[in-house]
């Protein structure tokens, strides 16, 4: 028997064909049709899976089911509540796509939890039962694993960790309308963003020139942290009071064995754990202290591995 993870993205979706025992036999990937509003997805996705069953010269009963992680929340019916950047709105969607793909099995969930649920059975929190994953990408989201199992929350929205306020004194807009999320400090944007702020206070000559009059990035900010340069160091170093301190809070509610950073910015490496373990010991409650923070290990990868640990 074998079983598939699906991980849709906005811009192509990727699948996973797995062994029932979670070993990925085969990885592949198609574009997302966002067009009349994503109405062709769920056909482009089922057709894709049928024709890889077929290549590998199996029907569809010999397939488990199929897990699947969409960009939105999703609660533990398998009610997507909205997804923008797909263009949908809320209906149940292990029931849509179950039945476009003869009534097999289907299980969903957020692609943040579910990504996390991928670290947690094949990654860098395998063997672990309580485990939290943060991910630093344009945006920033999370995931819950509670005793081995996915937290949703009663609408899907538990480990939107992104949108903890953290400042209150924030003038900018997040884009989910607030002010002070996470997000705006801790993504790949926020960084940037950061960097911006201190290059305008750099006119009086505070910091070092290393990023000044250039269109930055995030690696690049933390390129230049790395050899030094002031203003990049105090971006690195906000961004690390802000994470650390959402950490602590998370981990004061959830108690958990280990944090794991995922997402583009989590390339930065050493320099970020430094900065989040730096802060989160100074704020943690004590008894919660002891967490392990890691690296992501499964990359793009860990959606699909999530997707296919869904279906048991």
């Amino acid at each position: 028997m074998v079983k598939f993870g699906v991980d849709v993205g906005g811009t192509t979706i990727k699948t996973g064909l797995f062994e029932d025992n979670g070993r990925l036999i085969e990885k592949y990937e198609i574009p997302t049709d966002k067009t009349e509003h994503g109405r062709h997805i769920i056909d482009n996705i089922t057709d894709h899976l049928k024709a890889v069953l077929k290549e590998k010269g199996m029907e569809i009963r010999q397939c488990q089911g199929v897990g699947i992680g969409l960009p939105g929340p999703v609660d533990s019916e398998g009610n997507i509540l909205g997804c923008v950047n797909l263009g949908w709105g809320t209906f149940n969607i292990e029931q849509e796509f179950s039945k476009k793909f003869e009534g097999l099995p289907v299980k969903a969930g957020n692609d943040a939890t579910v990504a996390t649920l991928g670290e947690q059975r094949a990654g860098a929190g395998r063997g672990m039962k309580n485990v939290v994953m943060i991910t630093l990408g344009t945006g920033v989201g999370g995931g819950i694993i509670n005793q081995g199992e996915i937290v949703y929350g009663t609408n899907g929205g538990a480990g939107e960790i992104g949108h903890m306020p953290v400042n209150l004194e924030e003038t900018d807009i997040c884009g989910c309308g607030k002010r002070g999320c996470l997000e705006q400090y801790a993504s790949a944007t926020g960084v940037v963003r950061m960097a911006k702020k201190f290059m305008n206070q750099s006119l009086g000559g505070k910091y070092s020139h290393t990023l000044l009059n250039r269109e930055c990035t995030a690696k690049q900010v933390f390129d230049a942290a790395k050899e030094g340069d002031a203003l990049a160091k105090e971006t690195v170093e906000c961004l690390g009071r802000y994470l650390g301190m959402a950490l602590a809070t998370v981990a004061c509610i959830l108690n958990p064995e280990c944090i794991v950073i995922g997402g583009g910015v989590s390339r930065a490496g050493e320099i970020l754990i430094r900065e989040i373990e730096k802060n989160f010991n100074e704020l943690v409650f004590k008894p919660c202290k002891n967490v392990k923070f890691l690296l992501a290990e499964l990359g793009n990868d860990a959606g699909i591995y999530g997707a296919a640990a869904l279906i048991n």
